[in-house]
């Protein structure tokens, strides 16, 4: 079948596809807003996400990211990656808590993996069990450092940055991360449907200064138009990224991202959950007119959030 590109109402082409191929997590940091998505029982399976991505390509979806909970707990992670890499994406992503990687790292690559994103807010052990709840640190920075022997490039990691928890830990994250050969992405943290009103306002921290002393200091800034306008700061041979999705416009107006839930959902926003399309019947009745037809739908529902919220 021929690829076409779809376009949303406020002419945003859909180029990257988010699915979360599972609810289940080994961690249980406080803050999670499970990307937005309410847990369910129902997983789908390699063969389903696999119609799912043959879909996404023919509608000039080119880049595939799974996330979770955290996806190498799939027993079946090696073949969803195979299966995808066959249907021939240009980039095939996975965020990941890391605690998995130091086992996984060589077989995900060999897969057709190309690139990670790894969930890491700090180094100091007693803080990252205050978020976690478990004493994972060390496991998951062999996991980083396997990775990088894997070829897994480039590696990310992911740190939400939290006042009075984890804000001071910036700089020498940064280090690590330059000694790691990684990309350190500042995450401003986030407020869903499912997790406003639990308090987190408090440990909310103001990018400003920090924004403005990565200016004075940087050999080099980059704005990423094609991804929400991020500025990427270039320092003493690392780079450090800045996230911030809370009430930032030009997150939605650039945004080219479609979501699916494990149980087999359309997700339009990150930030919404009564715009959902389900498609587990089409997926698993291998209907894949259908569940093009349901894409297409789940697409032209697509809507910045800040204007949702009018």
């Amino acid at each position: 079948m021929m690829k076409m590109k779809i376009y949303d109402n406020y002419n945003r082409p859909v180029t990257s596809l988010r699915i979360s191929i599972t609810t289940k997590c080994n961690l249980n940091c406080f803050y999670c807003h499970r990307d937005g998505i309410i847990p369910s029982s129902r997983e789908m399976t390699a063969d389903e996400i696999e119609k799912i991505c043959e879909v996404a390509s023919q509608l000039g979806i080119t880049k595939i990211r799974l996330s979770g909970g955290e996806p190498l707990l799939r027993d079946d992670i090696i073949t969803i990656i195979e299966k995808i890499n066959a249907i021939g994406f240009k980039d095939i992503a996975i965020t990941t808590n890391g605690i998995l990687l130091e086992k996984y790292s060589n077989k995900l690559k060999k897969a057709g993996l190309n690139r990670i994103n790894v969930s890491l807010d700090t180094l100091n052990p007693t803080t990252y069990k205050f978020i976690t709840g478990k004493n994972q640190l060390e496991k998951v920075k062999r996991g980083i450092k396997s990775a990088v022997m894997a070829g897994l490039y480039p590696i990310k990691i992911n740190m939400v940055i939290m006042k009075g928890i984890n804000s001071h830990e910036i700089w020498e994250m940064f280090q690590f991360c330059r000694q790691q050969g990684a990309i350190l992405q500042l995450i401003e943290l986030l407020e869903t449907e499912q997790c406003s009103n639990n308090g987190l306002e408090k440990y909310h921290y103001n990018f400003v200064k920090i924004e403005k002393k990565l200016a004075k200091i940087a050999d080099r800034v980059k704005t990423r138009n094609f991804m929400q306008d991020r500025k990427k700061y270039y320092i003493d041979g690392g780079e450090i990224e800045i996230v911030k999705p809370m009430d930032n416009t030009r997150f939605c107006e650039n945004c080219t991202r479609m979501r699916i839930t494990p149980e087999g959902k359309l997700k339009p926003c990150l930030l919404r959950n009564d715009n959902l399309i389900d498609a587990k019947q089409a997926l698993q009745q291998g209907n894949l007119e259908k569940l093009r037809r349901l894409f297409i739908e789940a697409i032209k529902r697509r809507c910045p959030y800040y204007l949702s919220k009018k």
